[in-house]
């Protein structure tokens, strides 16, 4: 809730849950957006926990959930918000690249993207919590790893993001959340 409470989604009518697990995220948005409906983008073996969770708040007719393996599969539709909750950490620079590339060609003109990490100072040391998580993800995957605002906000820009700012948020493991928007004239293929 803390997340979804320290970023205006009141305008906004259709947001993606990148990677959402068990879809606690779209939950917490949609409670506080009444306006808002959602769709989780996540493997398979994930849908029986957030159809579990989206039913136990109400929310079933709101929120779908939609399977795939985000690095690999096409996501269906397009939408005004995507959020990247704790997904890149377990990517490589170049795969977060092309995840990133990949939502904001789901984007909307003028859509919103949501990051939500981990995220290291710049000297790469700290905070405590992402720098011992980011020592985790160097033992725990093949490529992850905590990345820097810098670096987030490289990514972003990379990508035709624009606008792109650290929202202030307390939460108790130390995670950030950078966000920024698509220009409206970007340029579509």
């Amino acid at each position: 809730p803390t997340v979804a409470a320290a970023i205006d989604l009141s305008q906004r009518r259709r947001l993606l849950d990148l990677g959402g697990g068990p879809g606690a995220y779209a939950v917490h948005f949609c409670k506080a957006n009444p306006q808002l409906r959602a769709t989780v983008f996540d493997l398979p073996e994930t849908r029986p926990f957030a159809e579990k969770t989206i039913a136990k708040f109400g929310l079933a007719d709101r929120i779908a959930f939609a399977e795939g393996d985000y690095l690999h599969d096409n996501i269906p539709g397009t939408c005004d918000v995507a959020l990247l909750s704790h997904i890149l950490h377990a990517e490589g620079p170049a795969d977060c690249r092309n995840l990133i590339k990949k939502a904001v060609s789901l984007l909307q003109p003028g859509g919103l993207i949501i990051i939500h990490e981990f995220i290291l100072d710049n000297t790469m040391d700290s905070p405590l919590h992402p720098a011992l998580f980011a020592l985790n993800m160097l033992l725990g995957t093949p490529a992850g790893r905590s990345y820097s605002e810098e670096q987030l906000m490289d990514m972003l820009a990379e990508a035709h993001i624009r606008d792109i700012r650290r929202i202030p948020v307390e939460t108790p493991n130390d995670s950030g959340v950078i966000i920024g928007n698509i220009s409206l004239d970007f340029p579509r293929k």
